[in-house]
C-alpha cells in the first residue's frame, strides 16, 4: 500500500486548528489503516512559529528539506493577510511537485498569491469570499460551499470545514467506512458534503439597523411556515412593499425572497437532524408546502435530497412516518 506523505506549512500567525483538524484526521487514518499516511510539519526554518491564539507549534523540518509530498496542505490564519515573501515564493517554486494542494480557511489567500489558484474554482471563509475575488480576479470564488475540488487543488472555507475537507480526502484514499470511523471517533457524526452551504442565514446576512426591518427578520426566523410574502412582510413593517423590498435589500444585503428562501432551507435542516418528524410534516412546518418543493430546494442549494440528508446528518433515531 502507498504511504502518502501530508507535509503541513507552517508560519507565525497560522491559526491552531486549520492545522491540528485535518492533522487529527489523518492520524485516525492510520490508526485505521496504518501506514496509510506520514504527517510532517514544516516552515521556513526550525524555530517554532507562534500560532494566532499564542499557542507555540515546532515544525519537524524545514520548507527547503522536505521533499515532494503526496499532499501539500497550505492552513489560514492571520499571518496570511501578509504572509512573508519567502514563504509565497516557495508555494510558487515547489508546491507543483505535491499530487495534491489542499488550504483550509484563509490559506486559499496564499495559493491565490502564488498563482496557484488561477483559472480555478475556490473557496475561503465566507467573510474572505471578496477580499479573495477582489485581489485575485482569476481566480473563480465560489462563496458557499463548505469546501471545493478543481483538479488537484482543493480549498475549503473557515476552520472546521478543513476537518470536512480532510475526511473527503481520506474517504477518496482509504475508503468510506474508514472516513466514517474517524468522523465517529472525532465526534464529527458524518462528514458533510462539500456543497452544503457554509453559513446560516442570520451569518450570511447582516442584521438590520431600522427596527422595523430587524423586528421582520427575527418574525422570518421564527414563523418560517407564516405568510412571508413582500406584501405580508411590508406590512408587518408598516412600508410599502416597493419601498420595503428595497430597504431590506439595502439593509440585510440580500431580497426579502432570498432571505425567506434561506431561513426555510435552514429550519427545515434543524428539523431533519434534530426531529423525528416525517418529510411532509418537515416540509409543512417550513413554509413549504409540499414534500416535493422541498426537495427541489434541498437539491438546488445542498445538491441532496430532505430524506439523503437526513440519512447524512440525523442526530435522532429512524423518523416516525418514513417518506
Amino acid at each position: 500500500m502507498e504511504q502518502r506523505e501530508v507535509l503541513v506549512v507552517l508560519f507565525d500567525g497560522v491559526q491552531a486548528l486549520d492545522v491540528s483538524g485535518p492533522v487529527e484526521v489523518f492520524h485516525g487514518a492510520t490508526l485505521e489503516t496504518p501506514g496509510a499516511y506520514r504527517i510532517r510539519t514544516a516552515g521556513l526554518d526550525d524555530a517554532p512559529v507562534r500560532t494566532t491564539s499564542g499557542l507555540a507549534l515546532v515544525p519537524d523540518t524545514t520548507l527547503a528539506a522536505a521533499g515532494p509530498p503526496h499532499t501539500l496542505l497550505v492552513p489560514g490564519g492571520d499571518g496570511t493577510r501578509t504572509p512573508d515573501p519567502r514563504l509565497i515564493d516557495w508555494l510558487r517554486g515547489n508546491a507543483h511537485h505535491a499530487r495534491r494542494k489542499v488550504s483550509v480557511c484563509s490559506g486559499a489567500l496564499l495559493l491565490a498569491e502564488a498563482g496557484l489558484l488561477d483559472g480555478r474554482r475556490a473557496t475561503t471563509h465566507w467573510m474572505l469570499c471578496d477580499t479573495l475575488a477582489a485581489r485575485f480576479p482569476a481566480v473563480r470564488v465560489e462563496p458557499e460551499p463548505i469546501y471545493v475540488r478543481d483538479g488537484d487543488v482543493a480549498t475549503s472555507a473557515g476552520v472546521t470545514a478543513g476537518i470536512d475537507l480532510a475526511l473527503a480526502l481520506v474517504e477518496e484514499d482509504l475508503g468510506r467506512d474508514v472516513a466514517l470511523s474517524i468522523a465517529r471517533h472525532l465526534v464529527v457524526f458524518l462528514r458533510r458534503p462539500g456543497n452544503q452551504t457554509q453559513f446560516s442565514a442570520q451569518l450570511a446576512a447582516q442584521t438590520a439597523q431600522r427596527r422595523p426591518l430587524r423586528d421582520v427578520q427575527q418574525w422570518i426566523t421564527e414563523n418560517p411556515a407564516g405568510d412571508l410574502s413582500v406584501d405580508a412582510l411590508a406590512e408587518r413593517a408598516r412600508l410599502s412593499p416597493r419601498h420595503f423590498a428595497r430597504a431590506f435589500r439595502d439593509e440585510v444585503g440580500m431580497t426579502p425572497g432570498r432571505y425567506v428562501d434561506r431561513v426555510r432551507l435552514e429550519a427545515a435542516r434543524r428539523h431533519l437532524e434534530d426531529s423525528a418528524d416525517g418529510i411532509e410534516q418537515v416540509a409543512r412546518c417550513c413554509g413549504y408546502g409540499t414534500p416535493e418543493a422541498m426537495r427541489r430546494a434541498f437539491l438546488r442549494v445542498l445538491g441532496a435530497s430532505p430524506a439523503e440528508y437526513r440519512r447524512r446528518f440525523r442526530t435522532v433515531g429512524p423518523p416516525l412516518i418514513s417518506s
